[in-house]
């Protein structure tokens, strides 16, 4: 859907894709089509790459247009392998593999998947020569909802860019930006706040703040992100007298997102609808203990209470105590008091050449009839 000009977890995804395929058969042809860019990076120009943008095109036409361009391309090069990362794409996939019999992959993030009642979609993804879900979470989903074959998907999870992220100190110029003293203990939220998202833990986290307040006077909540729910969550924190205790920052620029994470004290999103989180990754990768929901593919991004701690999201007494713990330094995991440890085991697991790694052994199972 996109690489260069939006920012978002299935953008994410695609762009690391983009490169570690790139990577792992350097020999290989390739041609991306990517649906909402109009154009690349002057500093995008790998080898044996062709990129094709439909993003000058008005929306209304956007769709169809870009279905063509799929659908032509594939009759015009005839590609040994197409793979889509959104399963939106996919019938098109469907429909070259039964006139042409090309193999095709797509890729299952979360709720794009879950539940999915369009039979075209459906059929697509049930079609596929293999789906690669982010999680185990989306995975088990899938299996259940869906009925599919479970040695037809496999689990790539998502990867980060850990060159932007980095362990620093508090950034002056945030705690000035927003009247914060260098020994306010600050939890972190970055998300989309869309209503239609309100699965993220936001609300939760708010009504756990009176508790938390409690035993942490010094408790400052930041929420960074920009959304059509921002109004109702304002009307929230006035009913809860917190407005003083909370922050919204809005829509903040992308070279600002290491400093905030570096600004907190505890990252937390309880969320009950992620198909990953890369946030998680990002904090963890700048030091940063991580609190996620149980219920959630935070299990996967969080190795299951390994790297992070895991709460009932609708459960406001726990969170504010797994906060409590967390800030106060006494929450029973060794590595959120070691940032260097905690960064270097989430690079381990979900850096970008392990995610190489594996998209390389799925690749290499495909062309050379290895075993996974």
């Amino acid at each position: 859907p996109n690489l260069f000009e939006a920012k978002g977890g299935i953008q994410s995804y695609s762009l690391a894709f983009v490169k570690a395929i790139q990577q792992s058969l350097p020999e290989g042809k390739y041609k991306f089509f990517v649906k909402h860019d109009s154009k690349a990076p002057a500093h995008f120009s790998p080898p044996s790459t062709q990129l094709i943008f439909a993003g000058k095109i008005h929306s209304p036409f956007r769709t169809l247009f870009f279905a063509i361009q799929l659908f032509l391309g594939a009759i015009y090069e005839r590609p040994d392998l197409i793979i889509t990362t959104h399963v939106n794409f996919a019938p098109v996939a469907n429909l070259l593999q039964t006139i042409m019999g090309i193999p095709y992959y797509t890729v299952a993030h979360g709720i794009e998947v879950w539940n999915l009642q369009t039979p075209r979609l459906n059929s697509a993804l049930r079609r596929a020569d293999r789906i690669l879900a982010v999680s185990h979470y989306t995975r088990d989903r899938l299996i259940k909802e869906q009925h599919l074959d479970p040695q037809k998907i496999i689990v790539l999870p998502n990867t980060f860019d850990q060159s932007k992220f980095r362990i620093g100190p508090k950034p002056k110029y945030l705690l000035k930006r927003h009247q914060l003293l260098v020994d306010t203990q600050i939890i972190l939220t970055v998300a989309r706040l869309s209503a239609s998202e309100q699965y993220k833990g936001v609300d939760q986290i708010i009504q756990s703040l009176s508790q938390v307040i409690a035993s942490v006077p010094n408790v400052h909540y930041i929420i960074v992100g920009k959304g059509d729910d921002l109004p109702r969550i304002e009307k929230l924190l006035q009913d809860l007298n917190l407005e003083t205790y909370v922050t919204l920052t809005g829509f903040i620029p992308e070279e600002e997102l290491c400093d905030y994470y570096n600004l907190c004290d505890v990252f937390a999103m309880p969320s009950k609808g992620e198909g990953f989180g890369i946030v998680y990754l990002e904090a963890m990768a700048c030091g940063k203990p991580c609190l996620g929901g149980n219920q959630d593919a935070a299990i996967d991004a969080l190795c299951c209470g390994e790297l992070g701690a895991l709460v009932k999201p609708d459960d406001i007494h726990e969170i504010a105590q797994a906060l409590i713990r967390i800030l106060q330094g006494d929450y029973p995991n060794h590595l959120f008091r070691q940032p260097q440890k905690l960064r270097k085991k989430v690079i381990e697991i979900y850096g970008f050449e392990e995610f190489k790694k594996k998209l390389n052994l799925i690749i290499s199972t495909h062309f050379f009839d290895t075993t996974l």
